[in-house]
């Protein structure tokens, strides 16, 4: 027993490396973070994970107790966050255009509390769902991994913290929240823009006429009469915001 506690001791010190960075992916990434999956099963995957990484990789010894393994613990917490908000920035693109299109629809007030996000609108929750479905059909969830295994490779445990070249380049395609949603519900917005203007013509016309009476209920349909004929479109383009996330997440954390 005597013999056992040092080599168990000298394989914690070496195991919480990787691990830090497993967690702070699982942590950060979209379908690994939903509050559906509870604390108990994200340490389990975080955990199998590690194992299957840890004897693919070479891991220097650190005292845990010295300023250098602060440092290494926040290398390794900022190289997994990076690469799970790199995704994440899909998502926020998702519910933007989400509350734009409820905004424009009238349906800014149907909101529901989503453990996960907060306050959200109804549109946005099920653009959410689609664009998860999307992630999981094109397999992001193996690309993820395989993408956190190579990483061990590409940024060594230990290494240094990562480039400005990689922390500007996420700030730069962080910009994909703002455009993204644009581009997802473009044709949705022109057309309920297009309802606006003519319902303004209407009023102009007919002061008489309720416009507020009659926009609501024409807005409603029309909108998800869009959305619906839109939808397939909008699938190719989740898929392109998906592998332009992976594609930057490439440029920035493997540098190319």
């Amino acid at each position: 027993m005597s013999f056992l506690i040092p080599y168990l001791t000298e394989l914690l010190q070496t195991f919480i490396w990787p691990f830090v960075r497993v967690t702070a992916l699982l942590l950060s990434s979209p379908i690994f973070s939903q509050q559906a999956m509870n604390l108990r099963l994200r340490i389990l995957i975080g955990f199998s994970l590690t194992w299957m990484i840890y004897p693919l990789i070479d891991i220097p010894a650190t005292d845990p107790f010295s300023f250098a393994a602060l440092e290494r613990m926040f290398n390794e917490i900022t190289v997994g966050a990076l690469m799970g908000l790199s995704l994440q920035v899909v998502t926020a693109a998702i519910i933007v255009s989400g509350h734009a299109v409820s905004s424009s629809m009238g349906l800014g007030m149907a909101n529901m509390i989503d453990p996960n996000l907060g306050n959200v609108p109804t549109l946005s929750q099920f653009l959410l769902i689609v664009g998860l479905l999307v992630f999981l059909g094109l397999g992001g969830h193996l690309i993820l991994i395989t993408m956190l295994v190579d990483s061990f490779t590409t940024i060594p445990i230990g290494s240094g913290l990562l480039s400005t070249q990689a922390i500007s380049g996420f700030i730069a395609w962080s910009s994909q929240m703002f455009v993204g949603a644009v581009v997802l519900v473009l044709p949705i917005m022109l057309g309920l823009l297009m309802i606006n203007v003519c319902l303004g013509v209407i009023s102009r016309a007919s002061p008489s006429l309720n416009v507020f009476a009659v926009g609501f209920p024409a807005l409603i349909p029309l909108g998800f009469g869009m959305l619906l004929i839109t939808m397939m479109t909008m699938h190719s383009k989740m898929e392109g915001l998906w592998f332009a996330a992976f594609d930057s997440l490439n440029q920035n954390v493997f540098g190319g």
